[in-house]
């Protein structure tokens, strides 16, 4: 019989970001092309590569491979990434576990950032996950303590499904894929739609979509170094690749939630959930009738959390889509709490 453990709940003081009518939240963000594949941004870290054959196509996976920097404790963290973000995203989460003993693994998934970026690619999370645990048996790491945020959480999920004795937990951050957000009202989009959206996409529109879902109206200038690095990639003369695989990213992630398939996660699942998220995926394509049924992220995560057979809620009060971006120490210390 599945039981179910008591909610965890954590209410924060976080520090105030600047004030919405600060001038940071409208400036204009730099932006020079830095690549498809971001050859021309820097990564904290060494960047090492996995190379696999997938849909007959050869690829390579980047990924972050960060030994502890104090006495090892023997377990590994493998972070996912969202579709805004990528491995470099995770700097201040690296450091911190590391730090504490962990071995961090941070792949760039197939189609973001440094990673390969294969024309007519038909993605999904299983392909994604495979991929993932290939390059785990290459960089010889057994059992992980899977992290994965936003879209990362879905991916997360569908790990922990398909090889379940390769997790020993799950943190979900902010995950996206909870709920169906179809089945809530969000009309489909086929991929000429979600072609057409990605034509307009550049540095204003991703600041402003992430000032009002992600950071709740208010904005740092840290904030404009990965904006810079997203919009890096569409600025570049091979911006249509990232396009392309932007737009089947899109529909993967419209079409494949991992909803239906929660009850079946044996690991302990914690979720992290910043409160003041506004995240709904395209919910914004929905008829104004329906909208308010499509829920948040902090909406499907209260309304799925009964249906882990282990699992703790922290809820952050002044927190939104990214708390590990907005306010890295604060983030760190209550993943860490998880961990152990």
């Amino acid at each position: 019989m599945r039981r179910a453990l008591p909610l965890l709940l954590i209410a924060t003081a976080w520090t105030s970001p600047a004030d919405a009518a600060d001038p940071a939240a409208t400036a204009p963000i730099a932006v020079k092309p830095l690549g498809a594949n971001l050859e021309a941004f820097a990564y904290p870290f060494p960047v090492h590569w996995y190379g696999a054959s997938s849909q007959g196509a050869p690829i390579r996976m980047a990924y972050l491979d960060v030994p502890p920097s104090a006495r090892a404790n023997g377990r590994t963290v493998l972070l996912l990434h969202g579709k805004n973000f990528c491995a470099a995203t995770w700097q201040g989460t690296v450091t911190a576990l590391s730090n504490a003993g962990y071995r961090v693994i941070a792949p760039d998934q197939i189609g973001f950032c440094k990673s390969s970026k294969p024309a007519g690619y038909q993605y999904s999370f299983q392909s994604l996950a495979a991929l993932t645990r290939g390059l785990l048996d290459q960089a010889r790491v057994g059992k992980v303590l899977v992290v994965g945020h936003s879209t990362g959480g879905i991916l997360a999920a569908r790990f922990a499904l398909m090889y379940p004795d390769r997790v020993e937990r799950i943190v979900l951050v902010n995950p996206l894929g909870l709920n169906d957000t179809l089945a809530q009202g969000v009309p489909y989009a086929d991929l000429g739609t979600l072609r057409r959206e990605e034509a307009r996409t550049d540095a204003a529109s991703i600041k402003a979509y992430q000032l009002r879902n992600y950071y709740h109206g208010q904005w740092r200038p840290a904030y404009d170094r990965w904006v810079a690095m997203l919009a890096g990639q569409y600025a570049s003369p091979d911006g249509d690749l990232v396009r392309e695989a932007q737009a089947r990213l899109s529909d993967m992630i419209e079409t494949q939630p991992v909803a239906a398939d929660l009850d079946r996660i044996v690991a302990p699942v914690s979720l992290i959930i910043g409160q003041k998220d506004l995240t709904a995926f395209r919910a914004n394509t929905a008829p104004v009738a329906v909208r308010s049924a499509v829920q948040t992220v902090p909406q499907a995560a209260e309304a799925v959390a009964r249906r882990f057979s282990k699992m703790h809620l922290i809820r952050i009060a002044d927190a939104g889509h990214a708390p590990q971006v907005e306010d890295p120490a604060r983030f760190n210390a209550v993943l860490l709490d998880e961990l152990r």
